[in-house]
């Protein structure tokens, strides 16, 4: 059997048209972003025998954006993207992600020391390093039973 393909310029043309559409609707992460009005990166937080560790996954960014405050045992986290700066020469066909800015705050309790936070950004990640107190870093001890 033969397969004949008729040339019918209406039906590319509405494929086309529909691509186009398709090719331009946000991802449903951006719709949920936007729409949420929260742009919160992902945190994993870990607990260490001397330390607490925040890793935020903030890939593409620079170091010298983010800002990391502590007042009255609050601590901020925070990146401002800065704008940027349109090349003459090239033409953006399509845009699928953004650095947008974002601030997440977190409370810290009277068993870290808030004084020493320390922090550090690579490979994508901010990583924060919480000290805590002497006190807290004491292991349990079993208790035979006699």
């Amino acid at each position: 059997m033969t397969y004949v393909n008729f040339n019918r310029p209406s039906l590319k043309s509405l494929n086309s048209f529909l691509d186009n559409v398709l090719n331009e609707l946000p991802s449903p992460d951006s719709y949920r972003e936007q729409s949420s009005g929260f742009n919160f990166p992902a945190v994993n937080i870990f607990e260490l025998k001397e330390n607490y560790e925040l890793v935020f996954n903030v890939p593409g960014r620079s170091k010298e954006d983010f800002k990391i405050t502590v007042d009255k045992n609050i601590l901020t986290v925070s990146f401002h993207k800065k704008e940027e700066t349109k090349d003459e020469n090239k033409k953006q066909v399509k845009k699928e992600f953004s650095l947008q800015s974002f601030k997440r705050s977190f409370t810290l309790d009277e068993k870290v020391i808030a004084d020493d936070i320390a922090a550090k950004y690579e490979n994508g990640l901010l990583i924060l390093s919480i000290p805590k107190k002497e006190e807290v870093k004491a292991e349990a001890k079993q208790i035979a039973v006699s």
